[in-house]
């Protein structure tokens, strides 16, 4: 989506006349931002007239194209100004990334400054690094782009930014980045007007806007087909923003813990996109190469399994693939600090007891900070779904400073960039409201291109989700709420609903994420947490319901024998943890879909009010 574009003079034109400054005002508008509230708006006031100024440049022509706010596809980030034209020979498209910044700290860390933003000092990317990832990420994404052979020129403009601070934002240390992307500042208007001069001085034949908007997307990428390659050093994923700053913290610390005889933990919070997966691979690949003493850990078997399994295409060899990816309930069996560095993925489903039986150690998050000199471990509170998890920072930060670890947790260390349901932050909150988890304030809004459904008949729903399975990227899931007897007769039939639907639970195969074999099967929140899909096809069942205009959960309705992340319901208070499990558990496979989400309900009402809902964001999108 691109909120603004036109020619550079209808632009300046409009700019005068304060018409773009509207447009801005009805995106955030939509957004449900109140006007007030929100600083893009105040900041495109100052720089607007700044980037005018600079495209004013005579040596660019007055048809060249500019564009503004434009949301790069199956992503929430957005590039703040483009200017697309041609030198005489190619045609370029040049990213300006724009800052308030009067001033910044450098630090020691990989391509991160300390600025004053959003009301607070922060660690963030250094601009120059920014612009870079964002031109990867469309490159990376639209395959029109690189069909049409369309050069992507990154740069970043401090219009505030003083002299005498140049010497941080252009550190030496950044010379990569700023080779890449160079920086202009307060003082380098002209400069920034050559630069840009120099890939766009006229316009080009084609509508290059139109292309990067509307060009054909290449098969996404999810992490699961990709670790292999980024264990070989190969850059499948290009880390942004926030998830920079934590790659590189805890980088940091590693390389510090050669001189360092401390004990560290690290905290990164996420929700479900956010990259804690990727950077978590991009870290392990980074340390097994500098030959240091790590692992990869989550208790789910199903990523564990499936990423293990891309590996061994590689270059390494599989015994040695096999002790890179642990489970979280070893490690009551290892000796302090025998690890350099711990990568604890899906640390909210750590359990305190370990074994077959729930009878080995004491504190699996005690243990992994026990065993390890750095712990990382990566969480989302939010997508808690048994009674067993124990994955809470409160308790993690307990353990934590009671073995006598530095435990660093702050804002800088929280993902927000959104990398899965299309991109949309809105869908998430959207989910969070829709399923009463808790009220949002954007709830009736989010991006309508990502495709959402739902079906009234499970048949349906499974034939449009074959359509979609192009490249064995489709799968079914559902609540736990079916007998699984299959696994004593292959003939049998376990999740039966209205219409003829009949399949069977995935757990005939290890490697439902991944295997042909697998789409007519269906998978649960154990085979799929940790995973991603282009589309998923969610059957909610019994134990969500619509009564009375509120959606109420039952855990009684869950195939209590074999689920045994609702069991021993005995109190209140352990009714009102089922209920969080469930609506979690529900979110968190809403949530699996990169381009879409089909639903079925086998309550009536609930499909009704969810497909109700869908139309008042339908309403307000047009």
């Amino acid at each position: 989506m691109i909120v603004y574009a036109g020619s550079k003079k209808t632009f300046q034109s409009e700019l005068i006349n304060g018409g773009i400054g509207r447009r801005l005002d009805d995106l955030f508008r939509k957004l449900g931002v109140p006007r007030e509230s929100y600083s893009e708006f105040r900041s495109w006031e100052a720089s607007l007239p700044r980037i005018g100024m600079i495209i004013s440049n005579r040596a660019i022509d007055d048809e060249v194209q500019v564009a503004l706010e434009y949301q790069i596809p199956l992503t929430s980030k957005r590039v703040d100004f483009m200017v697309a034209g041609t030198d005489g020979r190619k045609d370029n498209v040049v990213i300006i990334e724009l800052k308030q910044w009067e001033t910044c700290q450098a630090t020691s860390r990989e391509n991160v400054v300390k600025a004053f933003t959003g009301g607070a000092l922060r660690d963030v990317a250094h601009p120059s690094q920014q612009a870079y990832s964002y031109a990867k990420l469309i490159e990376n994404f639209n395959e029109d782009v690189r069909v049409n052979d369309i050069g992507l020129i990154p740069c970043a403009y401090l219009h505030n930014y003083k002299e005498e601070n140049r010497s941080q934002i252009c550190n030496g240390r950044y010379a990569e980045a700023l080779q890449d992307a160079p920086v202009f500042l307060q003082k380098d208007g002209d400069a920034l007007g050559d630069f840009i001069a120099k890939y766009v001085s006229s316009p080009s034949g084609k509508n290059l806007f139109e292309i990067i908007e509307n060009g054909k997307l290449r098969p996404s990428k999810s992490l699961q087909d990709t670790v292999g390659s980024i264990l070989n050093g190969n850059h499948e994923f290009e880390m942004i923003d926030e998830q920079l700053v934590a790659y590189s913290t805890i980088l940091k610390l590693v390389e510090n813990s050669v001189s360092d005889s401390g004990k560290h933990t690290v905290i990164v919070q996420g929700g479900p996109g956010t990259g804690k997966s990727v950077i978590a691979m991009h870290l392990l690949a980074k340390l097994i190469n500098n030959d240091c003493s790590c692992a990869y850990v989550t208790k789910t078997s199903a990523p564990r399994y499936t990423f293990w399994k891309s590996l061994t295409k590689g270059r390494h060899k599989i015994a040695y693939l096999k002790g890179l990816f642990m489970s979280s309930g070893v490690f009551h069996r290892v000796g302090a600090d025998t690890f350099t560095c711990l990568l604890v993925d899906e640390a909210h489903r750590l359990n305190a007891k370990s074994g077959l039986y729930g009878n080995e150690g004491e504190n699996q998050i005690r243990e992994i900070i026990n065993a390890s000199k750095i712990s990382v471990f990566f969480i989302d509170e939010d997508q808690i779904v048994s009674m067993k998890d124990i994955g809470r920072i409160d308790e993690i930060r307990r353990q934590a400073e009671d073995l006598g670890a530095t435990v660093h947790c702050n804002d800088s260390l929280k993902l927000t960039s959104q990398f899965r349901c299309n991109g949309s932050d809105g869908y998430l909150a959207f989910l969070d409201d829709m399923l009463q988890i808790r009220r949002t304030a954007n709830r009736d809004f989010f991006d309508l291109d990502y495709d959402i459904e739902v079906f009234d008949d499970a048949c349906a729903m499974r034939e449009a989700l074959r359509v979609k399975n192009t490249n064995n990227k489709a799968r079914m899931i559902a609540g736990y709420c079916y007998p699984w007897i299959s696994d004593r007769d292959k003939s049998k039939m376990d999740i039966i609903l209205p219409g003829g639907f009949e399949a069977q639970w995935n757990f005939t195969t290890n490697e439902f994420a991944t295997d042909k074999n697998s789409f007519d099967q269906v998978g649960c929140i154990h085979s799929t947490q940790g995973l991603e899909f282009e589309y998923v096809g969610v059957i909610i069942g019994m134990d969500m319901q619509y009564v009375g205009g509120k959606v109420v959960t039952d855990y009684r309705r869950r195939y209590l024998k074999r689920d045994k992340t609702i069991a021993n319901v005995r109190s209140a208070e352990d009714e009102r943890l089922a209920d969080r499990i469930i609506r979690n558990t529900y979110k968190t496979l809403l949530s699996r879909g990169q381009k879409g989400c089909y639903v079925y309900c086998e309550d009536c009402n609930l499909g009704k009010y969810i497909r109700q809902r869908l139309a008042v964001v339908r309403q307000l999108g047009n």
